[in-house]
């Protein structure tokens, strides 16, 4: 599988285009309706989409609604499936407020109990009206504040949908997964390095490292055939 040669932003690599000094049309947030989707099932559907269905089958989903993310499934293996959206992207990402993005992950157990709760932070935040540095501010004082829970050690998720949209120049990207950590270096997973699959970059500066592994196959089974 070659990658593409791309900027990949929002979701998964939005710190490369920052770095790149994209110029991106979204300045602040769009009218609400256009980043909700109307039929609750197919919302339930893209989210499960992010994992093999031996996974998603038996996970919890949420569905954003105009209060905030919702259970819309109860499941049993302490997965949580859900559609992201644009931000949930790395702070300073030019496509923060793309109204466009939609971003299925499942979270493993870890990551639901200990980043998940950034995620519905984030996403209050923003129904509330806060700019992406408020946002930022208010992400950090939790954290300091120990409002937000640390991250638990193997928190991890799986991004393998065909039908996920991360970003204007990233499309549907590829199937990948992703790995937060606290804070450490880059080269001690040889992220970035000459050959190597892993890429990494911190998602919250000064806290939280993400380590993006791509894989060959989609949610389906499928491979990835992108060149």
């Amino acid at each position: 599988m070659k990658m593409k040669q791309i900027v990949p932003t929002a979701l998964v690599l939005g710190f490369l285009a920052q770095a790149q000094g994209t110029n991106a049309p979204y300045a602040s947030m769009a009218a609400l309706d256009r980043y909700l989707i109307a039929d609750r099932d197919a919302e339930i559907i893209l989210a499960k989409s992010a994992a093999p269905s031996a996974i998603s089958d038996n996970a919890d989903v949420m569905v954003l609604e105009r209060q905030g993310y919702k259970t819309a499934a109860k499941g049993t293996n302490g997965f949580v499936c859900m559609v992201e959206r644009s931000w949930t992207a790395p702070f300073g990402d030019p496509e923060f407020w793309n109204p466009k993005i939609r971003g299925p992950i499942c979270f493993n157990p870890p990551a639901a109990r200990t980043y998940l709760p950034i995620t519905i932070s984030r996403t209050q935040l923003a129904l509330a009206g806060k700019s992406e540095i408020q946002m930022r501010d208010a992400i950090n004082s939790a954290l300091d504040k120990r409002e937000l829970p640390a991250l638990e050690a193997g928190a991890m998720c799986y991004m393998l949908s065909k039908q996920g949209y991360l970003g204007d120049r990233a499309g549907h990207f590829h199937p990948h997964l992703m790995f937060w950590v606290e804070r450490t270096k880059l080269e001690s997973w040889g992220a970035g390095m000459a050959g190597s699959p892993i890429i990494g970059a911190e998602e919250i500066p000064g806290r939280l490292t993400i380590f993006i592994v791509p894989v060959g196959k989609w949610s389906d089974g499928t491979s990835d055939s992108h060149d």
